[in-house]
């Protein structure tokens, strides 16, 4: 499923199109704002998202064999509801 067959799939319950993708663009607006400021979104049913930092870490340049840093990366980590299957 993609962003846009969510958007048609909540337009049929909204009164119009474009009503429906401002919903869907604010949800995931506010989503992201609130994983970025370090906060941990829960969807209660189908779990949750939170920021991730990863570790610098050596590794390898597998052409040349030299060892280089690899800088600390920021993700978004999902972790699913024990309950996603049980529906």
């Amino acid at each position: 499923m993609t962003k846009n067959d969510l958007i048609e799939k909540i337009a049929k319950i909204m009164p119009s199109k474009k009503e429906a993708t401002i919903v869907v663009n604010k949800l995931f607006d506010e989503m992201l704002n609130a994983i970025v400021n370090g906060e941990k979104v829960v969807i209660t049913g189908f779990g949750s998202f939170n920021l991730l930092v990863t570790q610098a870490k050596k590794g390898r340049n597998p052409k040349t064999g030299d060892t280089i840093l690899i800088e600390p990366k920021k993700k978004i980590k999902f972790k699913q509801s024990k309950e996603i299957f049980n529906v």
